[in-house]
């Protein structure tokens, strides 16, 4: 998701592997950019940002004209950073709660429930094309990459209409096309997925 968005935002960078088989990502070097130890991580001259919403959000902002994200003051960026964190705060442990076989209490859940999960996401996908209307932000890279995996990958929401739509809208992207291609060399070539 991260090599996605800086295909989107179009500025050049500098992709560092870290062999996460080798637990590089649990030394202290990589623990000063991120203390939870995951990927991916994202430094910035003297800046620092890990999570990948936070990082899709930073990139989307320091590129102003690549039109990631709506203008503080407009009011199409309420919904757009609604979305924008919206995968990780409800699609991944929704998609967690399904795997594990988890019965929980929607009220005590900070997603609700699975199922309210993927229907909130398809009726806010419905009238399209994009998850904020009819501009392409970081907030599809978030939500387009939960759907991608949830539904193609891993089969885990089932596949509707809307998000299949959705899904090949994003897979025409050019920018996603160089990330997924730019992935896919690094694993032939045999170096660490992260």
């Amino acid at each position: 998701m991260a090599l996605w968005m800086m295909e989107e935002a179009g500025r050049p960078y500098e992709r560092e592997l870290i062999d996460i088989r080798k637990g590089v990502q649990t030394g202290p070097a990589y623990r000063a950019i991120n203390p939870m130890g995951k990927v991916p991580a994202l430094v910035d001259g003297a800046a620092t940002v890990a999570e990948t919403g936070a990082i899709c959000a930073y990139v989307a902002d320091a590129v102003p004209e690549a039109g990631l994200a709506p203008a503080v003051g407009d009011p199409l960026r309420g919904r757009y950073l609604q979305w924008l964190f919206f995968g990780g705060n409800c699609i991944e442990p929704a998609l967690t709660q399904k795997s594990a076989g988890w019965t929980i209490e929607s009220s005590t859940a900070g997603w609700g429930s699975y199922d309210r999960v993927v229907a909130v996401l398809e009726e806010a996908l419905r009238p399209g094309p994009w998850i904020v209307g009819d501009r392409f932000t970081a907030a599809d890279v978030v939500i387009g990459s939960g759907g991608y995996y949830g539904v193609r990958v891993f089969k885990m929401i089932e596949p509707r209409p809307v998000f299949d739509a959705y899904i090949d809208r994003l897979g025409a992207r050019p920018a996603l096309q160089r990330a997924q291609a730019i992935e896919a060399e690094a694993l032939a070539a045999g170096s660490p997925a992260a």
